[in-house]
């Protein structure tokens, strides 16, 4: 079983405090030549930029919005958008997998660079599996580059020799980027929490991250460009050329076009999805107006690149969350918080209880220990669960069984058949401005990761939002986490309840998969690890 992305991190750092490793280097390739490129600077002159140009200009200061919380819909606008590209396309994600959703997207970003795209792909290193890296192959078209953001010197997938190499330079391979952010044509832009893969689109036959994009149009896409050539162009970013083994050639890019054409002729998701696509759906109602978007002023919040160095205050930059939280501490009635992982550190504890001593009502909606997919994150919030009820926070976990799927993203066949998770991060402030992205309400978020995401001035997005939180939030679909008196009444315990085949069930010991990771969860409570989760 592969360990978890924050448990090898955590495991790496406890080798780091017994071993005193050394500091941080320099990245693989950091000398190898790099060329500055930016974003395309008419995006009028194409389809897109045409299409949304008038309706821009018809609502001065204001961006185009539209939520897409359905995997398959997060999947489907990906795909439209590649192929709707006639200029430029620049991805920039955490993770991309070349599972079958993968390899599907990265089959069109092939075909749009065959018709002369030019294409920029900018991956992170933190989490690659094997097979991940036939990506690079692409690397060997003309119209395609591949840079790696923070890449490891191994390039294997031994997780003891990659484990090694974090001990000895976790000072920088602990910091990641997790931005997740396409652009087409620097016309159409999709921001959000998903990934690349099967379980963020909701298809994956064993698991399914529920999750949230926006899709965005108008003066906000030259921004969100911006952001990634401050990515691109970063001295974090290697060229994938660079790196041990990485360097593609025709005949590897030849292999990869055999291979994701007879993918897409065999693979059941291809055939699944082939009818939506076929439609242009639901993009060409957008484009089209027929599917009008909602037209409201919004901010861009992102990190800079170089993030520790901004909080250090050695270098001038940009820090999201401060931002965030200046806009969370300005509610007055309700906060909502969607956050898979829930590690509020110090200053977050001050902001709830800031917000709950003014009378706002606190809601957040965090994932069980049955559903998370990060154990050792869980037991981080495991230390703040008691503070916060005990502040008035309302706490509700997921559940990894849905009793009712509506506002989950999944289908109602896909719920029977899969263990679901959240992973989708909104902030809903007052029900009238909603934050939408990349960050975690974790310190990890906070302090060792890049992220990016819009707030957005809109009540109607914001009761879109909301609407789809009380969905989740049913007692068939989550656990309400409360402190009930003893039976002696001498003190709280938390408890955990719920709805199960129509009966109201309260559990006073945590719900679980197993006991095994009930006893790993204890476990990893006792270990300092909050600042790295």
């Amino acid at each position: 079983m592969r360990l978890a992305p924050r448990l090898r991190r955590c495991a790496g750092l406890f080798a780091v405090a017994v071993l005193a490793a050394g500091c941080a280097t320099l990245p693989p390739g950091a000398g190898y030549p790099r060329y500055p490129s930016a974003a395309l600077q008419v995006p009028e002159v194409t389809a897109l930029g045409r299409a949304f140009d008038d309706p821009a200009r018809a609502h001065p200061g204001r961006s185009g919005f539209r939520l897409l919380s359905a995997g398959a819909d997060g999947f489907v606008v990906r795909a439209e958008m590649i192929d709707a590209a006639q200029r430029t396309l620049d991805l920039e994600y955490f993770i991309f997998r070349q599972d079958a959703t993968g390899q599907l997207l990265t089959s069109a970003v092939l075909r749009a660079a065959d018709r002369g795209v030019r294409v920029r792909v900018l991956v992170d290193d933190g989490d690659t599996l094997d097979g991940d890296e036939r990506l690079f192959a692409l690397g060997a078209h003309p119209n395609i580059e591949i840079r790696v953001f923070n890449p490891f010197s191994y390039r294997g997938h031994l997780f003891a020799l990659r484990a090694f190499e974090f001990v000895l330079d976790s000072g920088r391979l602990d910091y990641r980027m997790h931005n997740k952010l396409m652009v087409a044509d620097n016309a159409l832009a999709l921001v959000g929490g998903r990934n690349i893969a099967d379980a963020y689109f909701q298809v994956d036959p064993d698991s399914q991250f529920g999750d949230d994009d926006v899709l965005a149009a108008g003066p906000v896409v030259p921004q969100l460009s911006k952001s990634f050539d401050v990515f691109w162009n970063a001295s974090l970013a290697i060229p994938a050329r660079a790196l041990a083994g990485s360097v593609p050639s025709s005949a590897e890019l030849a292999k990869l076009r055999k291979s994701l054409d007879a993918h897409r002729q065999t693979s059941g998701i291809s055939a699944e999805f082939s009818a939506r696509l076929a439609t242009k759906e639901p993009l060409a109602g957008i484009v089209a107006g027929k599917m009008p978007l909602v037209w409201a002023p919004a901010e861009l919040v992102y990190d800079s690149p170089d993030k520790k160095g901004v909080e250090r205050g050695e270098v001038a930059g940009r820090l999201m969350a401060p931002e965030v939280a200046k806009v969370a501490a300005a509610t007055r009635a309700e906060l909502i918080v969607v956050t898979p992982y829930l590690v509020p550190g110090e200053s977050g504890m001050r902001l709830l209880a800031r917000l709950r001593a003014q009378g706002a009502r606190v809601r957040i909606l965090t994932n069980s220990l049955e559903a998370t997919s990060e154990t050792e994150a869980h037991a981080g919030y495991m230390h703040y669960r008691r503070p916060m009820l005990e502040d008035g926070v309302e706490l509700y976990e997921v559940r990894a069984s849905l009793g009712n799927p509506h506002g989950s993203g999944e289908s109602r066949a896909t719920a029977r058949t899969t263990s679901y998770a959240l992973h989708a991060k909104l902030f809903i402030f007052d029900r009238k401005r909603l934050y939408v992205g990349s960050m975690n309400f974790d310190e990890r978020s906070h302090h060792l990761n890049t992220e990016i995401g819009l707030i957005i001035d809109s009540p109607e997005l914001a009761q879109q939002a909301a609407a789809r939180f009380a969905a989740i939030t049913v007692p068939q679909n989550c656990y309400r986490v409360t402190l009930d008196r003893d039976a002696n009444g001498g003190g709280t315990h938390l408890a955990w309840h719920t709805v199960e085949s129509g009966r109201p069930v309260t559990y006073a010991i945590e719900p679980a998969r197993d006991p095994w990771q009930r006893m790993q969860a204890q476990l990893l409570t006792m270990l300092p690890l909050d600042g790295e989760l």
